[in-house]
């Protein structure tokens, strides 16, 4: 079996849980493999094959952003990259150099030893392609291949960065690219809950959960995997393992909805803090005016969320939508060179978005309805609304999130 794993910041943390990590990739050599004789460490080849990606140790990209704020608030990204690469050089070499120490073969190599090559974006590149021809080699001569997470090469030479998340991303297209039996996702949470425990206690751990589930969920603000790492397991068909790197336990599988049994009508709850509401009130109501709007925030690079218009009196109207808080400011700028005539633009940044999801919901009604009488029983107003068909959102007064969180979570009994 070709199997890729990838370990968190967190997993990484220190000398001891990196050889506990050594101590897991030993084991996963010859886990599952029917035809391995575990005669020798010395290399991989009678047994699974390996690629393990790496993030950097707990705490490094913190202290390389640290140093590199203190210089300027809006430090050159390219520089950026480049240091911020060296936190994953740093875990990569380290977990081979203990992989070697415990007699097993293996090797790093850092994004573009790897073949990975991404678009010119820095901080937040997207992968283009993977040339996966070394590490190929290199598994077909028993390495086990440690890969630095997070990074690339973009079509100019340049090191770049894939943004929050990066490694998972990083994981997943190269477990897509290999053709991997399985990615797993190793991180300091055993697996995908329906919801954040720390807010319910009650929250349960989810077994299996479908593609289109853990996107939407993702989207919302689970933080066990990121949005583009999801989209593109689905695109590849790669199944997915989230699971801790402090415990014995399964994890949780996201597959395909066909893998899915049982389809409950509702799978989890998110809860996104990291979202600000932004109102045009009184806008001139004409064709063009939303397009206009929106091109101006996309070529920002700005990602809008919800969106709702509103047709108000004398030809105007009423236009809302949610941004990240951390784009805020760079939407305002962008907001001031947009001619819109608006009477008002209003900014609120305590709010979140409380999402419930479940693929049960396309053929299942009324399940709306619950949500919204939970919400009201508790004197939760809710200022905007958007739907998919396995999902609906809220976006509420940030002082009842974590409220909401726990309401929806007992109106749909998801700790039974």
């Amino acid at each position: 079996m070709l199997i890729v794993q990838k370990y968190g910041g967190t997993s990484m943390g220190s000398t001891q849980r990196i050889q506990n990590v050594a101590n897991r990739i030993s084991h996963s050599l010859y886990a599952h493999s029917s035809t391995a004789t575990h005669t020798s460490n010395t290399n991989a080849q009678n047994g699974n094959k390996l690629v393990v990606v790496v993030s950097a140790m707990s705490g490094v990209t913190d202290e390389i952003l640290q140093h590199a704020y203190a210089f300027t608030p809006t430090p050159n990204e390219r520089d950026l990259d480049m240091s911020l690469s060296s936190g994953e050089q740093m875990s990569a070499a380290l977990l081979s150099i203990a992989l070697n120490a415990k007699g097993l073969k293996s090797i790093a190599l850092n994004g573009r030893q790897a073949g990975i090559f991404t678009d010119s974006n820095h901080t937040k590149a997207r992968i283009q392609y993977i040339d996966t021809s070394n590490i190929k080699a290199l598994l077909s001569e028993g390495y086990i291949v440690v890969v630095t997470g997070f990074q690339g090469l973009s079509d100019r030479g340049e090191i770049t960065t894939l943004g929050r998340g990066g490694s998972d991303l990083s994981a997943v297209a190269l477990a897509g690219a290999l053709k991997a039996d399985s990615c797993e996702i190793y991180s300091d949470v055993d697996g995908v809950y329906t919801t954040d425990p720390r807010i319910e206690s009650k929250a349960k751990k989810i077994e299996r959960i479908s593609y289109d589930e853990m996107l939407e969920l993702a989207s919302m603000g689970a933080k066990v995997l990121l949005t583009r790492s999801v989209e593109l397991a689905k695109k590849w068909n790669v199944p997915i393992y989230a699971k801790s790197s402090f415990s014995e336990d399964s994890g949780t599988l996201i597959t395909t909805e066909e893998n899915i049994m049982e389809k409950p009508i509702v799978s989890g709850i998110a809860l996104d803090k990291n979202q600000a509401r932004v109102s045009l009130i009184g806008v001139q109501d004409k064709p063009g005016i939303a397009a206009e709007l929106f091109s101006k925030l996309s070529k920002a690079n700005i990602n809008v969320d919800m969106i709702v218009q509103t047709i108000g009196r004398d030809f105007k109207t009423n236009l809302d939508f949610t941004v990240p808080k951390n784009e805020l400011e760079k939407a305002k700028i962008t907001l001031n060179e947009f001619d819109s005539n608006a009477d008002l633009i209003d900014y609120d940044n305590e709010v979140a978005i409380v999402s419930i999801v479940g693929v049960g919901m396309k053929s299942h009604s009324g399940v709306a309805a619950k949500a919204f009488q939970a919400m009201a029983k508790d004197n939760i107003n809710i200022r905007m609304i958007s739907t998919s068909e396995i999902k609906i959102s809220m976006l509420i007064d940030l002082k009842y999130a974590e409220l909401g969180v726990r309401v929806l979570h007992a109106a749909y009994k998801l700790d039974q």
